[in-house]
This record gives C-alpha cells, structure tokens and sequence, in this order.
C-alpha cells in the first residue's frame, strides 16, 4: 500500500546536486564528463526523476564533488504527507 503510494506521488528522497554544482562551479556537462556519465542520465538525476542510483555512480560523484552522499541526497518528511 504505501509502496504504491510512493509510486504514484513520487518521492520523498531529494536530490542535491544542482547546489553542489553551483557551489563548486561545476556544469552537469563537466561532471558528466569525469564521471562517465551521458548528460542524459545525470540530468534525469539532477531533476529527481531517477529511480535509483548505482553505489559507483554515487562514489563517483561525491569523489568529483568532494562531498558526502548526504550532501548529495536528502530525505523530506513532509513531501508527501
């Protein structure tokens, strides 16, 4: 039941990487690049559509951002509430 719900609403898991970029004046083309990413992909990630991500792709991202997965990712209680 709430497997379902969190499907049909969407996620309460929040991705960060938008600010990352910023503050670290990285584009989504750059990090693509180093992490060996097609554009695409990180840009689905970056929008929040993604519906997971692999442990390489994370490392790969905290290395080239020099962050934590935390500061990538983060959980909103409320979201869907």
């Amino acid at each position: 039941m709430p497997a379902e719900d969190d499907a049909a609403e969407g996620t309460r898991i929040v991705v960060k990487l938008d600010d990352l970029l910023h503050a670290r004046r990285m584009t989504l083309t750059e990090l693509a690049e180093r992490v060996g990413l097609t554009l695409a992909n990180l840009s689905i990630l970056k929008t929040g559509k993604a519906k997971a991500i692999r442990f390489t792709t994370l490392e790969a991202i905290c290395r080239e951002l020099d962050c934590q997965p935390g500061d990538l990712l983060g959980y909103d209680a409320g979201a869907d509430a």
